[in-house]
């Protein structure tokens, strides 16, 4: 086990760089997936699943949240970390950034599914994170991650009970399995995070434990993974843009505009706080 890092006012330049590299990756996956969420309000297929994704929405931005207040031990401004960074330097894997297929549930529902498998192993290797900041957090988004799983399982079983849900499906999992691998990808990130057990657990690793998750669920609803996948070779299905080395899709740049118009129209130098910081709730 590695040795526990110090507070953020102690850390080396080497030390600092692999934490903010790490939580860069976790926060603009919650923002950016929230802010596509955001689209299917008043739009999902029952009263009840509005009201779920409207909250699965909020859940994903309260922990963007709270891992955007771990960059500001480093000084930086909310204005600096969301609204006024360059699109190209928002590090959020390009699986997140897509727009929803022609409003179909099916890609919400997959897309959440692929999601949140992978932000429970996620979640999983920062339990014995060496940097005790982050370990504070995990236990809580966890917990509400365990949630939006049980919620896209439950629907994907309710979609693929009849052949023209099932097509709907396949379709979307046709589509975004490729990109769903972008979230094991490092990009430019700091090898640092692994070596010094920031994260406890590799990406390559992770990537494996998704597969050995999600291809056998799949199957069991009826639903097939890519032949690469089947094959053994999912770098193969790699997209062109990654997101983690800061290539992105045309989409992202639509989307940051749209996520960012009403700061910028309305002349604003500083971001109102949209939640409390956890840590002045202590």
């Amino acid at each position: 086990m590695s040795a526990q890092l110090a507070g953020p006012e102690e850390l080396s330049d080497d030390e600092q760089a692999a934490v903010e590299s790490l939580l860069y990756r976790l926060a603009d996956d919650e923002l950016v997936l929230a802010e596509r969420y955001t689209e299917w309000q008043v739009r999902a297929p029952t009263l009840e699943s509005d009201l779920a994704i409207s909250n699965i929405a909020q859940d994903e931005l309260g922990h963007a949240r709270l891992w955007y207040d771990l960059l500001q031990d480093f000084g930086y401004t909310e204005s600096e970390l969301i609204f006024e960074r360059d699109p190209s330097d928002f590090r959020h894997a390009t699986f997140v950034e897509l727009p929803f297929e022609s409003g179909d549930w099916a890609d919400a529902i997959v897309r959440g599914y692929f999601y949140d498998v992978a932000e429970k192993l996620r979640l999983e290797a920062l339990e014995d994170t060496s940097y005790p900041r982050i370990a504070d957090r995990v236990a809580k988004i966890l917990s509400e991650e365990n949630y939006h799983l049980e919620h896209a399982q439950n629907w994907l079983e309710r979609l693929t009970s009849d052949d023209e849900g099932t097509e709907r499906v396949q379709s979307a999992v046709d589509r975004l399995f490729p990109y769903a691998l972008t979230l094991f990808e490092d990009g430019d990130a700091s090898p640092e995070i692994d070596d010094l057990g920031i994260r406890t657990e590799s990406l390559d690793s992770m990537r494996e434990q998704w597969l050995d998750t999600v291809v056998p669920f799949l199957a069991s609803l009826g639903v097939e993974v890519p032949e690469e996948i089947q094959d053994g070779n999912p770098d193969e299905l790699l997209p062109e843009h990654l997101g983690r080395d800061g290539s992105h899709t045309d989409d992202w740049a639509d989307l940051h505009d749209d996520m960012t118009r009403s700061y910028r129209e309305l002349g604003r130098s500083e971001a109102h706080r949209i939640m409390a910081d956890p840590d002045d709730e202590e």
